[in-house]
């Protein structure tokens, strides 16, 4: 007899359903959706944040921490163990632009925008802005390379 395993569906789908409802004044809802993320996936991705159209989570987004403010553009992928949030010194948090990976373990902190069309290396700790079509890894992340067409780097 053969063992049926059910596997939970990507957070990515929860959240946009979570977002929705927050988005139509549905009370209650959004946040019982925001701590099943949690619990199913060690996941903290709050329904207040925007996250752009065609964006995916890796792994099942498992670690990953948003800031509730954040904004993330379309088709960004987000790897595990990532974390996008503020600095603690101020109120303002990182805006991604479109079609940008972002590596396994980085993390993206402060009032600072990623431009479109980037990849940003595993366990990278970016705090300072990156323009559009760069490469950046590093702990504090620095460019590694320029005028690039992130899908030759990553393929996602």
């Amino acid at each position: 007899m053969s063992e049926t395993m059910i596997i939970p569906p990507n957070p990515i789908y929860l959240y946009y359903l979570s977002h929705w409802l927050y988005c139509h004044h549905v009370p209650v809802l959004p946040k019982i959706i925001e701590l099943t993320m949690f619990f199913l996936f060690n996941a903290i991705i709050p329904y207040r944040c925007n996250i752009g159209k065609g964006s995916l989570l890796g792994h099942r987004g498992m670690g990953v921490v948003l800031h509730p403010h954040v904004v993330i553009g379309e088709k960004v992928l987000i790897q595990h163990q990532v974390t996008i949030g503020g600095s603690g010194y101020s109120d303002k948090v990182p805006c991604v632009g479109d079609d940008v990976y972002i590596g396994a373990g980085a993390k993206i902190i402060g009032p600072i925008e990623i431009g479109s069309h980037c990849v940003i290396g595993a366990n990278a700790v970016v705090v300072k802005s990156v323009p559009s079509h760069c490469v950046v890894a590093g702990v504090p992340a620095k460019i590694i390379k320029e005028n690039i067409d992130p899908h030759t780097i990553e393929h996602w």
